[in-house]
């Protein structure tokens, strides 16, 4: 039996193994994991809670015993049975480790918070939701024509309103009879207008003429965050957009992890679904008190996600969709009360619209992109590049529109980083490295300073420089090949190479030192050429899928590349394009979106007949299958290189000249290591 254990924390994705019985706690500070404590360990602050996962996680290729964490002891019990504590959760100071074992630590147990950079983009959007509210005026009782008080509403709706087939729950026709009393037969309701053939529903009714609240959510609910907008269902506007880690991260950081969490723990999938549907009702308590409003004055969520997502928030086993033909248990649209989902931190009888998926592996988020972003409106051919764990990739024109998703997996995002983390305060986000000097000066999350102005080490003094986040590394690679410290085969040359002693020695590779603090405590961040083969492989796969469409409808270049998401908000395009991430294409052809799934699931919020819209449009985008093409591989193959194998990058290259270095040399001497190609 091995002395010590692997221990995984999420969502970092900082690995060590430790001695048996080391606090968890312990562990996380020697990795440099994010994980909260004031008071010494002594049990007392309860900031280092912390959740094990349990089970198969072939992701990671281990197995977690119900016995990795030492067991519930008298410090953790006193802190619930006094202060409260969420089942499952641990005390990081009080856990030991005793097996292999998958932590998450949750946002509120770290320091410096997640940035969940999904904000609200501006858009006029034509007001028509689903949810408004109407004041009628409803007629006595009259007991020479007998009537029921509700069916005197219905009347009054069809008369006052032109609308029909009316009805309701019983919580409204327990309230009915005092409200229109108390109104003296004058009442506001909150009618939700169902879709298609479905009839209208009143939600909720006050006496009077009611002038409050009537707001909605609209929810992009990702693989790795969760982003919500809380919208007025008046008139559109935006109170607050918020944010979190999506807790599902401890079960497998991209979606197959999830599936085969599933496949492989009877019941994985029920635990997953309740996690999320958990941090959704906390966001939804979080984003009302942000915006000083009462939840129970939220009528309505809009989802838009990906399929392993869609299928764990309605409670339905992905398990299909890890296998061809990637099997959808529903891919039209769907219509419920918000309860069936157990989302109780709204509106009681609020209503919930999740988007139709285009296909197994292209979702309801991808949908909203084509809501938001129109490309079968362009005269022009734009490539649509939705970055995440998992992308989603549309492609065409006015003629005809394509789609795919191509797993990328985390790195974009800082894991599986050496020392990437999310974007957090003190992550890195910018880099530029001199090509002559190599000398790299960077940002952090935080300061708009760079590390070489003055004043930069006063204004990061409360956060420090804690890693580097999903811009920061693709910058930094970038930087890297654009200085010759990178060939195009993605090698880091070494010191004598290269002609920086910032080219360190690792093993049989080498890193470049980015920045060093440990002089004072603070943490070694080195781009290693494990990093660089973690960015070439998502890259890679980001840019066979755009290629794959390309194919499909006979073309070498686009004309336009529109990036969506919050991580390609924040992506530089020139950086991208060195990479070859994207097809080049003129720079100022490369444009952001913002959070593109986000305003589509605004959109769908607010104008009901954008659903219809949507709806129709998915069944003419036409669908490729990364998994199933013979020639993803190719293209995947010859995208390693940086920026590319094959393809030529003309506007690059009329912008940017790659030093044409080659490290993978043999022979004696710093001539024969220098060799060009």
């Amino acid at each position: 039996m091995s002395d010590d254990a692997l221990v995984i924390f999420t969502p970092s994705g900082k690995r060590g193994r430790f001695p048996l019985g080391t606090p968890v706690l312990q562990a996380a500070r020697s990795l440099g994991v994010d994980l909260d404590s004031v008071c010494g360990g002594r049990g007392i602050c309860s900031k280092c809670q912390i959740s094990p996962g349990y089970g198969e996680f072939p992701k990671f290729g281990i197995h977690v015993d119900d016995e990795a964490l030492s067991e519930w002891n008298s410090v953790e019990e006193r802190y619930k049975s006094k202060r409260g504590m969420l089942d499952g959760r641990r005390l990081g100071c009080q856990a030991k480790v005793m097996g292999d074992v998958v932590i998450d630590v949750p946002p509120e147990s770290q320091v410096h918070k997640q940035v969940i950079r999904k904000s609200a983009t501006q858009r006029d959007i034509v007001m028509d939701p689903a949810t408004r509210l109407l004041y009628i005026e409803v007629a006595e009782p009259d007991m020479h024509e007998p009537s029921g008080d509700f069916e005197r509403v219905q009347r009054a709706l069809a008369e006052q309103w032109q609308v029909t087939s009316v009805e309701t729950d019983l919580h409204v026709l327990r309230r009915l009879q005092p409200v229109l009393r108390k109104g003296e037969w004058k009442i506001t309701v909150a009618l939700h207008r169902g879709n298609h053939d479905a009839n209208d529903r009143i939600l909720e009714i006050w006496p009077g003429f009611h002038e409050g609240g009537l707001y909605g959510l609209a929810i992009d609910l990702g693989s790795t965050t969760i982003a919500a907008h809380l919208c007025d269902l008046r008139d559109g506007s935006v109170l607050a957009s918020s944010g979190l880690m999506n807790p599902q991260i401890r079960f497998g950081e991209d979606l197959m992890s999830r599936v085969s969490y599933a496949m492989m723990n009877p019941g994985g999938d029920v635990e997953m679904t309740r996690a999320v549907r958990e941090a959704i009702n906390a966001l939804a308590a979080s984003i009302a008190a942000e915006a000083h409003i009462s939840a129970e004055d939220i009528f309505e969520v809009v989802f838009v996600c990906n399929p392993v997502m869609h299928h764990l928030l309605l409670g339905i086993d992905p398990v299909e969709l890890g296998q061809a033909p990637f099997a959808l248990a529903l891919s039209g649209s769907l219509s419920l009360p918000a309860r069936e989902l157990d989302l109780t931190n709204l509106n009681r009888a609020a209503q919930v619209y999740v988007l139709p998926c285009i296909a197994g592996h292209v979702g309801a988020d991808c949908a909203a992109v084509a809501l938001s972003e129109e490309p079968g409106k362009s005269d022009d051919m734009v490539l649509i590049v939705d970055v995440g764990t998992n992308a989603e990739l549309l492609l065409g024109n006015k003629d005809r529109v394509l789609a795919c998703s191509s797993p990328t997996g985390p790195a974009f995002e800082g894991a599986q980083i050496s020392s990437g983390q999310r974007a957090a305060p003190g992550a890195i986000e910018r880099v530029e490295i001199d090509p002559a000097t190599k000398e790299p000066r960077f940002r952090v999350i935080g300061s708009d300073l760079w590390s070489d102005d003055p004043g930069f080490a006063e204004a990061i003094k409360g956060s420090g420089i804690t890693g580097i986040c999903g811009s920061g590394i693709i910058e930094a690679v970038a930087e890297m090949r654009m200085a010759g410290i990178v060939d195009a085969s993605g090698l880091i040359g070494s010191a004598e190479q290269v002609g920086t002693p910032r080219c360190l020695p690792q093993g049989r590779t080498h890193a470049y030192l980015l920045h060093d603090s440990s002089a004072e405590g603070g943490p070694v961040i080195r781009v290693t050429q494990g990093d660089i083969r973690a960015i070439q492989l998502a890259k890679s796969a980001l840019y066979a899928g755009a290629r794959l469409l390309m194919d499909e409808i006979g073309i070498d270049h686009v004309d336009r590349v529109t990036l969506a998401g919050a991580f390609g908000a924040h992506i530089s395009p020139k950086h991208a394009m060195v990479l070859g991430m994207i097809p080049d294409a003129a720079l100022d052809k490369v444009t952001s979106a913002g959070n593109a799934a986000g305003t589509g699931a605004r959109i769908a919020l607010c104008n009901r007949a954008a659903r219809d819209a949507i709806e129709a449009t998915v069944h003419d985008i036409h669908k490729v299958e990364t998994a199933i093409e013979p020639r993803f591989q190719e293209h995947f193959v010859n995208a390693n290189a940086i920026p590319h194998a094959v393809d030529a990058f003309p506007h690059l290259a009329g912008l940017v000249a790659l030093p044409d270095v080659s490290f993978n040399t043999a022979g004696a001497g710093s001539e024969g290591r220098r060799r060009r190609r």
